[in-house]
Order: C-alpha cells, then sequence, then structure tokens
C-alpha cells in the first residue's frame, strides 16, 4: 500500500455505484488538510461533487469548492478546445482549426479522442505552473469512468502512441504515459464494495492494470459493517435451523441472522481480494446516514 500524499496524480476507477465520487470528495479533504493543493476532475459526469462538499453546482469551468480544493466537471468538446489552445497557444488559430469540419471529422475518428481530451486535460494540470513556478496543484485527483468505460480511458495514450504519428498528439501521450506507469508519481486507485460480483470485478481490472504495468497503488472497499459477531457466533447462527417469525426474539434473531451471513461475507470478500490482488485493501465504513453530506464526508476522510 502506498501513501497518497505524494502523488501527482491519482486516477479513482471501479464498477458503477461503489462510491468512487464520495471516495474522490474523502481523498481531497483528506489531502488538503495534509496542505496539499488539491485539483478534482470529473470526467463528464452527473455531478454530486458539489453535493457532498456543500458548494454550488461544478461545472466546465474549474471553481475552488473547499480550502485548498478545486473541482472541474470536464465535457469532452470543452477539453478538446482548451488542449487545443494549450497546444498551439493561439486562441485565434485553435479555434480556425477545430471549428474546422474537416479537422473536427478527423479527430473524431482517432480512437480513444474523447477519453484523451478528458483524461489529457486532467494530466496537463499536474503540469500548470503557478505564476512563482511552483505546481498550480499538487495532487490532480481523476474521478474516471467505471470500470469497463475506465479502463478503456486509461489505455487511450497507448493506443496514441500506437497509431499516431510523431508530433504534438504523440508527445503530449508519450509523457502523460510515462507519468501513468511511474508509482513515485502516480496512483491508481481501485474502489469497490464487499459484495461477490465488484469484487470479481475489482480483480479483472487489477489484472488488467497489472498487464498495461500501471500502479495500482490502493484497493479501497467502501460500505463496510463493522463486525459485531466473532466467527465462533457467526456459524452459531447460521447453524439455526428456519422458522415462522411470531414473536419480537423470533424477529431479533432473524436480523442476527442476516447481520452475520452479511459479515461472513464481507470476511470472505476481504479474504480473496487480498488473496488475489496481494493488497491490504483500505477499509471505509457503511455509514447508516446519508453520505452525500460534508459532514459525512469528513468523517470518510479519516478512513483514506
Amino acid at each position: 500500500m502506498s501513501t497518497l500524499a505524494a502523488k501527482r496524480f491519482i486516477l479513482v476507477t471501479g464498477k458503477g455505484g461503489v462510491g468512487k465520487t464520495t471516495i474522490c470528495a474523502a481523498q481531497s479533504l483528506a489531502l488538503s488538510a495534509g496542505g496539499q493543493r488539491v485539483l478534482v476532475a470529473m470526467c463528464n459526469a452527473k455531478e454530486r461533487l458539489s453535493t457532498m462538499l456543500g458548494t454550488a453546482p461544478i461545472g466546465a469551468d474549474i471553481v475552488q469548492v473547499a480550502d485548498r480544493v478545486w473541482a472541474v466537471n470536464m465535457v469532452p468538446e470543452r477539453a478538446l478546445q482548451e488542449y487545443g489552445l494549450l497546444v498551439l497557444r493561439s486562441r485565434a488559430l485553435s479555434k480556425t482549426i477545430l471549428d474546422n469540419r474537416i479537422a473536427r471529422s478527423f479527430l473524431r475518428a482517432v480512437p480513444g479522442m474523447q477519453e484523451w481530451s478528458m483524461l489529457g486535460k486532467a494530466w496537463w494540470h499536474t503540469t500548470e505552473k503557478a505564476p512563482d513556478g511552483s505546481f498550480k496543484y499538487d495532487t490532480v485527483i481523476l474521478d474516471a469512468p467505471a470500470t469497463g468505460h475506465g479502463l478503456d480511458m486509461i489505455r487511450v495514450p497507448k493506443v496514441i502512441l500506437d497509431v499516431m504519428p510523431p508530433g504534438l498528439l504523440r508527445r503530449d501521450a508519450e509523457r502523460a504515459w510515462a507519468l501513468f506507469q511511474d508509482p513515485a508519481v502516480c496512483s491508481i486507485v481501485v474502489v469497490t464494495i464487499p459484495e461477490e460480483m465488484p469484487i470479481s470485478e475489482t480483480i479483472e481490472l487489477g489484472a488488467a492494470l497489472g498487464h498495461l504495468e500501471l500502479p495500482v497503488g490502493r484497493v479501497v472497499v467502501n460500505g463496510v459493517l463493522s463486525p459485531i459477531f466473532s466467527p465462533g457466533e457467526r456459524a452459531a447462527l447460521g447453524a439455526l435451523p428456519g422458522f415462522e417469525v411470531r414473536s419480537r426474539g423470533d424477529a431479533a434473531i432473524g436480523a442476527a441472522r442476516e447481520r452475520a451471513a452479511r459479515e461472513d461475507v464481507q470476511v470472505e470478500c476481504l479474504g480473496r481480494l487480498s488473496r488475489e490482488l496481494r493488497v491490504v485493501p483500505t477499509v471505509v465504513p457503511l455509514l447508516f446516514e446519508n453520505a452525500a453530506t460534508l459532514a459525512a464526508i469528513r468523517v470518510l476522510a479519516g478512513y483514506v
């Protein structure tokens, strides 16, 4: 397991619905509390980060959302325009080229160009400098798409290196890919929950990232129940015969059996994750109140 405080780029992915944005929000507050300047970049998302951090909705412009934390919800067309401006150094020239119908058709035909427009923008912000020459952001957190699309996005720089001739696009893709493969400055955080299907998908994702020689710096298991039963108690509850609920006592025993079964599933999932990915997962507790609030995100920041 690696500390994330020293990373320039943190890419967060995982199966849809496991709480990736929640973990991004918590991580941004944890890093900013340590003095880091953090940018959270979302990929054309149904934006929920503003609710979690108690701010106005976040759009395609970078806005400050907390002390030392900024955020942006990237849109492919806008991100491509910004990338063109950064590369060409001229707003007029960039507009002339990117507004051209033939040029737009060509760019749409480049494999993964929409994904690169957002991934490349997020990467570029890791290189952005303040007037004093320091990095504008100490860490950029990319809230990447869910597993399948997220993996396709991560692969894009390699695809560009495989198919594009030498030039500005290939140069930047090469620089970005080198950063993504460097565990000293980049970390991929995979978020999951302690259930069989998400754990299986996480293990497959870990294997795919390993094949690409990309560093999985952390596996976060979100929504974990704190155990209230010992292994022996869980076994005893699981061995009870079925019965018809006729009293409050019966209902309590039934609820205890369900809780014990869920704890057994968690133990199995965490063990499987540790064995097959050879990691010690970071466990984030299940909150019984609404997790999409600033108070809840502050609590979760203590775990990531």
